[in-house]
């Protein structure tokens, strides 16, 4: 039983937090009469020293230690006797572990804030140098419409802003404190809650015991952000990973971001892209994990609350290591713009030669049908839009007219969308102006 309850080895990354949390705790136990001043210096300069001692590696964990928080209640009991055995007065493990876990989540929200900025900033960089280089949009993974890498690169800036302020308001939510809620009723000595919780740097205390201590709202949210960052990432590996093959050669992975094959000497596998891709399922599977464990308990704290720990820790730290590599993959990417170019199939033209034909008075389904025979026309000729003879053309509508082979040069195509939010190059440009913004604020 000693050996499935144990989770010092999960839970050891909340050791700052709850030495944190410890002090905090043997502050408030002076002012309602539990320790004296000198108790509590005692106390504290105790804990400073175990702090510097674990970080040294110099600790032992004790024989009957399960976790951090007994661990240290133990170090703490060994120097200073019965002084220390007085620090749980008024409060239980219940509190204290939740309040331990968000005062980690700060900390490791703000460091994927860091991280998701930092590769923000990479691809508005990447975006600047790429305004007007054209590529072949896709859709269904077939040719759309040309677009610039550029207004590519920044759609994915703009899914990461998204995930950046779902991390600003889950903090906003996370950043309550539930030390002093007790094991479910609030704790039997009157601390005070709003000076505990300045102390911790959180905004206000929690408002309800009952809740406060089986809460993991913020676990969940915090494993979502975590999943759909990673899907936000696995899209753009798969992008990058179909992109730098021999098939498209439209980019290349530096060789730090890249592997051999250990029997094919040619080969440079996008293994960064790959693991980003594959660690995203794991990611998800945490998710679920954390939904699954809250949905069918009480609403008071349960031991299988030990269990968000394990999923939360591994999902921070896999998104966060994901997106450095994608920081690190991304500021070191080769690109072949005139690949790109040169895969471009006429046939993406073929919106802008129905809006041709709208311009000058028709449907749009007509001119959509009409374009549409144009289309089986030069596949049965194995020609293409640009190539069809101008009579051939006017067999199908006497509005063509000669300009209408204007329509096929891509820059061309890229000016007639400076709509706002456009592949335009003014459009573009404007978007990293507005990202430029953002990163700013």
């Amino acid at each position: 039983m000693e050996k499935f309850g144990f989770s010092l080895h999960v839970d050891q990354k909340l050791f700052d937090a709850d030495i944190a949390v410890n002090k905090a705790w043997a502050h408030a136990l002076v002012e309602v009469g539990i320790y004296t001043e000198r108790e509590k210096e005692q106390v504290c300069t105790a804990f400073e020293s175990i702090q510097n001692d674990f970080h040294a590696g110099l600790l032992t964990f004790p024989a009957d230690a399960e976790d951090i928080h007994s661990a240290n209640e133990r170090w703490l009991t060994q120097r200073c006797g019965d002084v220390g055995a007085k620090i749980h007065t008024g409060r239980s493990r219940n509190d204290q572990v939740v309040t331990d876990l968000r005062i980690y989540l700060r900390t490791q929200n703000q460091a994927m804030q860091n991280a998701l900025e930092a590769l923000q900033t990479a691809l508005v960089d990447l975006s600047e140098q790429h305004i007007v280089t054209i590529f072949p949009g896709q859709t269904h993974l077939r040719q759309a419409q040309p677009i610039s890498f550029a207004f590519y690169l920044l759609a994915f800036f703009y899914q990461l802003q998204r995930n950046r302020q779902r991390l600003r308001e889950a903090l906003t939510r996370c950043n309550k404190m539930p030390l002093g809620a007790g094991a479910i009723a609030g704790s039997g000595f009157p601390v005070d809650r709003e000076k505990l919780a300045q102390i911790l740097g959180f905004d206000a205390p929690t408002e309800n015991s009952y809740d406060a201590t089986a809460d993991r709202d913020c676990v969940n949210e915090h494993l979502f952000i975590c999943a759909q960052t990673m899907v936000h990432l696995s899209r753009l590996a798969e992008d990058f990973i179909i992109w730098s093959s021999e098939g498209f050669r439209f980019i290349e992975v530096d060789e730090a971001y890249a592997t051999g094959s250990s029997m094919m000497p040619q080969k440079r596998n996008p293994d960064s892209l790959e693991l980003i891709r594959g660690k995203s399922a794991r990611v998800i599977g945490n998710l679920t994990t954390g939904l699954t464990l809250l949905k069918g308990i009480p609403t008071a704290y349960v031991r299988d609350l030990q269990e968000d720990k394990e999923p939360l820790f591994d999902s921070l730290e896999q998104t966060i290591a994901a997106v450095q590599i994608l920081y690190g993959v991304i500021r070191s990417l080769i690109v072949y713009p005139d690949n790109m170019l040169n895969a471009i199939d006429p046939m993406l033209f073929a919106t802008d030669v129905a809006d041709y034909l709208v311009r000058k008075g028709v449907p749009f389904r007509h001119a959509h049908a009409l374009v549409g025979l144009l289309v089986s026309t030069a596949e049965r000729r194995g020609a293409s839009l640009s190539t069809l003879p101008l009579d051939i053309y006017q067999q199908h509508s006497n509005l063509f007219e000669a300009d209408v082979y204007q329509l096929f040069d891509p820059v061309s195509a890229l000016k007639k969308r400076e709509i706002s939010g456009g592949t335009g190059e003014k459009s573009v440009t404007a978007q990293i102006n507005h990202a430029r913004i953002l990163l700013e604020d």
